[in-house]
């Protein structure tokens, strides 16, 4: 590669070999002022030299060299996969995926960083199983150096065999919800669980199709669960703590409920499990998940709606993470609560 350095003030009709950027805290702009391609005319000096550049180099690369806009262009459509789009030209020498529709974001971890170990590429994402939105950024690429040898871009042809990025829709579209409880089914104490599960599964875009209040009686938590077994999806609050009448994953048991494993590393909510009974999946719900805003719940229920399959080795590894913060004001999910 050949750079000559030409001063500003004589570089007029010369091209700009990448995006210039403008950084102005006080205008509330950073983007390119000036793309790449731009052929400079003497109107342009002064704004060059408030940018900080005083010189421009005009470069002539060899045939191994790939410069920052094409390596991000040939680069994005083998790190999107499904329900991921990415903008048509780079800025600033940078790709940005966004998700297509309203999902779970899934990240090959292991591909994300064996690229971000190749000292001359830059690919951050947001994290993995998180719940993304239509048109929400959700990772970026760029290579450091304005050029780079052809070899780097055939090793991330070689790690990137298989798309780095996806999001998966919400399977699951209708619930039921049984309370378990007695002092709720006598009356002593008004149910919370219902409308509280009510709002998160609409936020997600799923209807609660029916609900039941039942004692802490083991028959009758397992015959409420049994007419709702056909559903896509069961929530059953409550009774699932230490206490001698907390019957409710026994009677899931007896009703034929398979359970990945009792309980989860996460606080609040450590008594969060999930199960199955054919093709209905089972949430149990303890109380603490009632008096926070965030809790092993919230973490869980992206995926289990998308019905992506969560192991106990999954659920450990939520140990890392799974610890709230307690802050005086919530701001779940943009915190590090269950990013493991």
């Amino acid at each position: 590669m050949r750079k000559i350095k030409i001063p500003i003030e004589k570089a007029i009709g010369e091209e700009i070999p990448h995006d210039f950027t403008k950084i102005d805290k006080k205008e509330g702009f950073k983007g390119a002022y000036f793309k790449k391609g731009h052929i400079i005319k003497k109107s342009d000096i002064e704004k060059l030299k408030k940018i900080g550049k005083n010189y421009i180099y005009k470069i002539t690369p060899s045939k191994d060299d790939i410069h920052e806009d094409d390596f991000a262009v040939y680069t994005a459509p083998m790190l999107a996969g499904k329900n991921v789009s990415f903008s048509e030209e780079p800025s600033e020498g940078k790709i940005i995926f966004k998700a297509s529709i309203d999902g779970l974001l899934k990240i090959d971890r292991k591909r994300l960083l064996k690229i971000n170990c190749i000292s001359q590429t830059s690919f951050p994402t947001i994290h993995d199983n998180f719940p993304v939105k239509k048109g929400q950024q959700i990772a970026a690429f760029r290579t450091i150096p304005l050029y780079v040898k052809r070899r780097v871009l055939d090793r991330v042809k070689k790690i990137a065999d298989k798309p780095v990025l996806n999001v998966l829709e919400y399977k699951i579209k209708k619930a039921r919800i049984v309370v378990t409880g007695t002092e709720i089914y006598n009356g002593l104490v008004k149910d919370g669980f219902i409308p509280k599960m009510t709002a998160k599964l609409k936020a997600f875009g799923v209807s609660v199709e029916d609900s039941a209040v039942v004692p802490d009686d083991k028959e009758a938590i397992k015959k409420a669960f049994l007419k709702f077994k056909d559903s896509e999806f069961v929530i059953v609050t409550g009774g699932s703590s230490v206490d001698p009448d907390d019957v409710t994953k026994e009677a899931l048991k007896k009703a034929g409920v398979k359970f990945i494993r009792e309980g989860n590393p996460i606080q609040p909510a450590n008594n969060l499990t999930i199960g199955y009974l054919d093709k209905t999946t089972v949430c149990v719900v303890p109380a603490g998940a009632l008096f926070y805003k965030a809790s092993a719940f919230d973490i869980m229920l992206p995926r289990l709606l998308a019905k992506d399959k969560i192991t106990k080795k999954d659920i450990a590894s939520y140990a890392l993470g799974g610890l709230c913060h307690f802050c005086a004001v919530c701001v779940y999910p943009v915190c590090p609560f269950g990013k493991s």
